[in-house]
Formats: C-alpha cells, structure tokens, sequence
C-alpha cells in the first residue's frame, strides 16, 4: 500500500504533555476543524480535505492513540472524552484558531468536537454533522451488542485488542454500497497494528457513558445541553442510515435538536458515508459553505 498517493499531506505535530499529536494543517482561509471518530484517523477526511483546502485552512487532528499520533499506555494518558477535547482545545490554541470556525464531526468526533463548541460557542461559524452523536444513547436505541461486549468484557478486549477485530470490522461493515478498496482498507487499519497500538480502539468504547456512575456522563449531558446555543449556527447534517449505531434514532435527535439544519439521508449508505458518498457528500458541504459564506 502507498500511503502517500491515498495520503498526501504534511505531517504536523504538537508536543502534548510528552505525546506526539499528529494534525494535518492545509491551505489557507477561514478554519475547517475536521474531527475523526474510533476506530478511524485523520485519513477519513482526506478527499474532504483535498477539497477545502483550495479555499480554506484545513486543521485535521489524529487523537492521542491514532493515526499517526503517538500511542501510549494509561500510565501516560487518560483515554477519556475530557482529554480529548483538552487536546483538540490546546492543538486549535497553539494555531490561535479562534473565530469563524467550520467544525466536522463524525463518530467520537461528534462529542468531542461539540465538547469544543460548547466551550467557545462564538467561535463556531457552520457545522458539519456526519453520523455522530453529541447526546447520550437514545432511549429508543440499545447498545449493539457488538459494542456492549467491546465494553464490557475480556472478550471483547481481546477481540479488539489482540485481533483488531474493532478497527478491521469497520473497515468492512462501515460501507454499505461497495467494499472498501484493498488498499483503502489498509489504510484505515494501518496505525492500529498491535496490541499496544489498540488501546485507544478499546479505551474509546469503554469511555461510552451508558449510566449517570460512568466518568463522563456529566460531561456528555452537558454537551447535549449546550446544543440549544447552536440554533443559529449554519447547519448540515449528511447521514447513512444503514449505520449499525449512529443510525435513525440518531438521527431524529440531530433533527428534534437542531430543527433548521438542512439535511441530506442516503438509504443506502453506512457508518463511513465520505467512503460510501463522498462524490455527493462533499458537494453538498461545497455549496452549503458558499450558501453560508
């Protein structure tokens, strides 16, 4: 596989607490904060990116334990949604990113990226929502039992951990209207090639707070209260409705809680809708931009 043909960006990192936190910084204009969900890194946004950058500055962070960020054990970072918005925090301060910001979130991205937002509400300008959430697990929605044993077992720590089942099954199940190319595929599962460089696939489903005793539960009602504040802000949603989690149910939260979003469904699209769409999606977010310049 060459990453770099796939790939083709500068590599920029921020020293963060003794971790290497990779980002990609591209193009100038008005920022486009990009932020990727688990089990994926910065690459899912890269025809996005090729895309944007030609009219804006494209700030695309892998988390702390992905991409090409440094992986370290728990002794050396606390792999919670806390942190995670922390370090998407110190990494747009370190560029003095502070106004007229076009956040993108996806998976995990979605909450901590709106963890972000709910911080420095004035500094958002439009928001991209794909296949996210930003609130506690509806009601209507159980936990797939795929992730509840993930969560919650040593079976699933040894499944994600010792046969990137996580990483490799997404890769597979994420897209919905054709495989994933070879080489595609491996790139998505490249940075998670061992046990120690999994830690961040498990540590990112066992962060999901299901009950008010979980560590971030606070934190994530917070988040989801926060949304009230972004009624105004330029919003489009494009969503696969064939995601085994961020799916419907989901999907009619987004609507209930940002009522003036336009919002684009694709029947026959999964989890990775910029790999299943992206020759539809990123018009839609193209002309959404200039609508709302």
């Amino acid at each position: 596989m060459n990453l770099e043909s796939l790939f083709p960006f500068k590599r920029n990192y921020l020293d963060r607490n003794g971790q290497k936190y990779h980002y990609l910084n591209e193009g100038q204009g008005e920022p486009v904060v990009m932020v990727h969900g688990n089990p994926s890194w910065s690459f899912y946004y890269r025809n996005l990116v090729k895309s944007l950058s030609k009219n804006h500055q494209c700030i695309v962070p892998d988390h702390i334990g992905c991409g090409l960020s440094d992986k370290p054990g728990d002794a050396d970072y606390e792999y919670t949604l806390k942190s995670r918005i922390d370090d998407l925090e110190a990494l747009l301060e370190s560029l003095e990113i502070k106004e007229n910001i076009t956040l993108v979130v996806h998976d995990w991205g979605g909450m901590i990226g709106m963890g972000y937002a709910a911080r420095y509400p004035e500094r958002i300008k439009r928001l991209v929502i794909l296949n996210t959430g930003a609130f506690h697990l509806p009601k209507s929605k159980p936990l797939p039992l795929g992730l509840w044993i993930c969560r919650n077992t040593l079976l699933g720590t040894l499944l994600v951990r010792g046969l990137n089942a996580f990483s490799s099954a997404a890769s597979y199940v994420g897209v919905k209207r054709q495989p994933m190319p070879k080489d595609v595929r491996k790139a998505y599962v490249m940075p998670f090639n061992s046990w120690k460089n999994r830690i961040s696939t498990l540590r990112f489903v066992q962060d999901i707070p299901l009950y008010e005793s979980d560590k971030n539960y606070q934190l994530v009602s917070d988040i989801s209260n926060s949304l009230e504040q972004f009624k105004q802000v330029p919003t489009i949603i494009c969503w696969g409705l064939k995601d085994f989690v961020f799916d419907k149910h989901f999907l009619a939260v987004w609507k209930e809680k940002m009522p003036h979003a336009e919002v684009n469904q694709f029947d026959d699209c999964g989890h990775y809708i910029l790999e299943d769409a992206s020759d539809e999606v990123i018009p839609l977010i193209e002309q959404f931009m200039e609508k709302n310049r």
